[in-house]
């Protein structure tokens, strides 16, 4: 098991992206929380720390996207170096300058989540180009979503030590200036300075045009739904047993279960195909989901909470891999960042709806609702079956590559097609080598009985290369 994981961070560059990425991700994991106690440090009232916790919310998810649209157009560092700086500027403003005044704590909440960088798509649209073999690729994105679970783990437990040891501020602060330097790490890094999207057609929808990408993030939102709801019902269930504490058992257990699922998930290859693979992996996640709303004992409950988790990590691995197989041209870091956004408004959704569902129905009706997000997650995928089905197009970037293949020999781009300008660093697009990892090059030839998406790239998604 150990091997394939042992595989990937040995690759250049692996552990420094992965490890800048989830440090630089810290200010997701932590903003609502950190933001919701500055505030009522200050004096502010629940609903204010709320209302400010909430518009950080809402920011980010407008910005991931449209962040991760101008990474694909300009490459990583021209977009996410700025970004990240005037993110930790938004919330340094914040921490310095207090609530005093409403307009400016509400504007600097709102810089810091609009311009927070697509840290997470970005990374996933580097792995191809720095494993060289699909199998390795399927088995990062499963140690980032295992990553990704510790991380909104030990997040907030970082918010809540430098609370207790310095200050509400000072947690801001050093949160956000810990994000700034992972996000320097990786934007500097030479994979990213080397990466280039794909040639793309313009579109105002760029990465929505997809029908089957569409449908994606249609069901994971139902999937960050149940995740969101899991949270606050657990809350209700410790409520209901005079003990606070059972709630943190209750999510520990989830995030084992996430942990133990992701990575028995990355460490072995699958068979079939990647979209019949998550629509049984999304219905597992459901049937997870729902003996919930029986609410056992606590050691039952426990187990069951473990249960519900063991199929996030790999739901999420696998849809990552699906989104790279459906994303049209030149649009996968606003792919991923669309499903990364639409996950966590999900979540959001389903944190705001159990509350009165709980205050109606009690703890058993809210964990009710995280099976019934679950059920709806993947009745979209099945109903929508035809639309999420393996993509079919002809060659073109990204292709495997073949040992002599030469541009006379490659397929011509489509006039229509542009390309992105070079990244700081990159080579001109005149002098990139054909098949290059991370280049834009003429299309090389495709080896024989290859499989290409609709991003021309051998085995869906994916830049192969031939193993000797």
């Amino acid at each position: 098991m150990a091997t394939g994981y042992a595989d990937v961070l040995r690759a250049g560059h692996a552990v420094r992206l992965l490890a800048g990425t989830l440090v630089g991700r810290l200010p997701n994991a932590t903003g609502p929380i950190a933001i919701a106690l500055f505030v009522r440090a200050e004096g502010g009232s629940m609903a204010l720390a709320g209302a400010l916790s909430a518009g950080y919310g809402l920011a980010t998810a407008f910005g991931q996207p449209m962040l991760g649209r101008l990474v694909d157009l300009f490459g990583q560092p021209r977009v996410m170096l700025p970004a990240a700086a005037a993110s930790a500027a938004g919330a340094g403003t914040l921490a310095l300058a207090g609530i005093g005044s409403l307009p400016l704590a509400l504007g600097c909440v709102l810089v810091f989540g609009l311009f927070t960088p697509p840290l997470e798509g970005g990374l996933r649209a580097l792995w191809p180009s720095v494993l060289r073999r699909e199998e390795q690729v399927h088995t990062a994105y499963a140690l980032d979503a295992v990553a990704q679970e510790v991380m909104f783990a030990v997040g907030p437990l970082l918010v809540t030590l430098l609370v207790a040891g310095w200050s509400e501020a000072a947690a801001l602060l050093v949160v956000n200036g810990l994000g700034l330097l992972g996000a320097v790490s990786v934007v500097l890094s030479p994979p990213s300075r080397r990466w280039r999207s794909a040639p793309r057609k313009p579109h105002w929808l760029g990465a929505l045009r997809s029908p089957g990408l569409k449908v994606l993030l249609a069901s994971f939102f139902f999937v960050g739904l149940a995740l969101g709801t899991f949270a606050l019902a657990a809350v209700s269930y410790a409520d209901d047993h005079s003990d606070k504490l059972i709630s943190t058992y209750l999510l520990a257990a989830q995030g084992t279960g996430a942990l133990v699922g992701g990575i028995s998930y990355g460490a072995r290859r699958w068979p079939g195909s990647h979209e019949g693979r998550l629509r049984v992996l999304v219905g597992l996640f459901a049937l997870g989901n729902l003996p919930l709303a029986l609410v056992p004992g606590t050691p039952v409950m426990a187990v069951l909470g473990a249960l519900s988790g063991l199929f996030l990590a790999p739901s999420l691995a696998c849809a990552f891999v699906v989104v790279d197989r459906h994303a049209p041209s030149g649009t996968v870091t606003e792919a991923f960042s669309w499903l990364v956004t639409t996950f966590g408004v999900g979540a959001a959704a389903g944190t705001a709806a159990v509350g009165p569902v709980i205050e109606r129905g009690g703890t058993g009706a809210g964990f009710a609702l995280a099976g019934a997000g679950g059920v709806a997650a993947v009745a979209v995928v099945v109903a929508a079956r035809r639309i999420l089905a393996p993509p079919e197009g002809p060659p073109s970037a990204g292709a495997v590559v073949s040992g002599g293949a030469s541009a006379a020999s490659a397929p011509a781009w489509p006039a229509e097609v542009q390309a992105a300008p070079a990244p700081l660093g990159a080579a001109p697009h005149s002098g990139a080598r054909t098949g290059e990892p991370g280049t834009a090059g003429a299309p090389p030839e495709r080896l024989p009985g290859a499989e290409t998406d609709r991003n021309g790239c051998g085995e869906p998604g994916f830049r192969s290369f031939p193993q000797a």
